[in-house]
């Protein structure tokens, strides 16, 4: 058997697959979210361990951990996690959907002029960097104790095995990595105040980092097994649903929205704030958009309009889908990044009238999300990149009404495949068994899990749509100076 952690924003989730590949047991444990200050997004490292060692301690109950024979790691990106000499945290991570460095990020891009050239991407507050500057330049005694720099599924890893370690894919998202060479970029870490003997060691996904602490493995009821690098949350949710090669793509409704194609080399439209990625697979990269508010819009109108909880709201929607409206909503709940790199935007409702409900605005947030994610996959094909066939993952994915709303708005087929809910962990399992059998071919050990659904657009249906979209796209430039 093989472990598969997935350290997500809202939520710790856990799995256990068998040498087939097939889901044993799974469990999962929340996560809680602060936001102190306006843009603040943090949370606490303690937390995620805590969340981490209750879950695995919960499978107990449904199989014998003692027969896993070792463990992979995903988690959400970006995030700042600061450890001191003694290896303590000195303070609340910072998250990847915080947007309080957005000064920092020009002054990194002015000091590397060719920052884009060296990573592949725009300098965004999202990401780690810009996040090490404002620490530095707003907390600097805490600054000068900062010894270590993880991303958070790595500080589980440093708490399971003592080792300070990442992977490619999730160490790409940092802007401190060297897109090309697969290293950390020397020029970079030294613009934020810090060295490469701060970061942790590099490895490909499925490579062995370290093994379970004995005190650990006695307290899981496990042997000291092997720890593989892992994969940041999209390149693992990539793996579990079998992307591994060029023109393959997914479509990721989780907390927030991912468009995520696999590429042979490193290809990126930073202008458009594009993601240009490794993959969590050696000599592979990927192109990303993102937008920062997903299926987590879905729980916010799901809390304000007082239904008990998005399953309801969904099943009441597709139920009563208002014919006629005009509603637009502009899904900026915590800013945004493809296309717009704006981390002040805000969510907006346009046209609303006497006749506007609830389940129009419900119609309107869904509408929204996915126009925003269309957005980002109009970025990718106009930089020259077209998928194959495109696959539905993510808790958000789990609406049949949605799976074909976004068919409609994108005028593309979409599958819908097993799995795509634990996305992540699967892949961080998949990595595990690969790590554990290295002569094993990466298409055996992450195939495509079984085809669920294939969504077809309706012509007529994406018609109506687009009229909409075309005011969607003209509202966010007359509303962003107000923001």
């Amino acid at each position: 058997m093989y472990l598969g952690i997935d350290l997500g924003t809202s939520a710790v989730k856990v799995i256990v697959i068998d040498d087939e590949g097939q889901l044993l047991a799974q469990k999962s444990a929340s996560l809680s979210v602060q936001n102190p200050h306006p843009l603040f997004s943090e949370q606490d490292p303690h937390q995620w361990w805590q969340a981490t060692d209750q879950a695995v301690r919960a499978l107990r109950d449904d199989v014998d951990l003692a027969d896993v024979k070792g463990i992979g790691l995903s988690g959400q990106m970006h995030g700042a996690t600061l450890l001191d000499s003694a290896g303590e945290v000195l303070r609340p991570a910072i998250l990847w959907n915080d947007g309080r460095s957005a000064e920092q990020c020009r002054q990194l891009e002015a000091q590397v002029p060719d920052s884009r050239i060296r990573t592949g991407n725009l300098m965004m507050p999202g990401f780690t960097a810009p996040k090490l500057l404002w620490v530095r330049q707003h907390e600097p005694e805490l600054f000068k104790q900062v010894k270590h720099v993880l991303l958070p599924k790595d500080y589980l890893r440093y708490k399971m095995t003592g080792q300070f370690a990442s992977d490619m894919s999730d160490a790409a998202g940092t802007m401190w990595l060297n897109l090309k060479n697969r290293d950390w970029d020397d020029t970079l870490l030294a613009a934020t105040g810090l060295t490469r003997e701060q970061m942790p060691k590099l490895y490909e996904g499925p490579e062995i980092t370290g093994t379970l602490n004995p005190d650990i493995a006695q307290a899981w009821a496990m042997k000291t097994v092997p720890v593989v690098a892992g994969g940041g949350d999209n390149a693992a949710g990539a793996l579990g649903v079998g992307i591994t090669k060029p023109g393959q793509a997914m479509l990721s409704l989780g907390t927030s929205g991912v468009y995520f194609a696999v590429t042979d080399g490193v290809y990126g439209n930073p202008e458009a704030a594009l993601h240009s990625f490794c993959h969590a697979l050696p000599d592979r990269w990927h192109l990303m958009s993102v937008i920062l508010s997903a299926a987590s819009c879905l729980d916010w109108i799901a809390k304000i309009t007082n239904y008990a909880d998005v399953a309801t709201m969904l099943s009441e929607l597709e139920q009563s889908a208002p014919v006629q409206h005009n509603v637009i909503f502009l899904p900026y709940l915590s800013g945004e990044r493809t296309p717009h790199n704006d981390p002040n935007a805000t969510g907006v409702f346009f046209g609303l009238t006497h006749q506007s409900n609830r389940l129009s605005l419900v119609q309107a947030v869904l509408e929204g999300v996915s126009f925003a994610m269309a957005d980002g996959i109009q970025a990718m094909h106009e930089c020259g990149y077209q998928s194959d066939e495109i696959t539905l993952i993510g808790g958000g994915a789990q609406s049949a009404y949605w799976r074909q709303l976004l068919a409609d708005v994108l005028n593309l087929p979409l599958t819908y495949r097993s799995g795509g809910d634990i996305g992540p962990a699967l892949g961080a399992a998949r990595l595990a068994m690969l790590g554990c059998h290295p002569d094993s071919s990466i298409e055996s050990c992450c195939p495509k899990p079984e085809l669920l659904a294939t969504y077809t657009p309706d012509l007529s249906r994406h018609q109506q749509l687009h009229q909409r979209r075309e005011t969607f796209k003209a509202l966010y430039p007359c509303v962003k100076e107000l923001f």
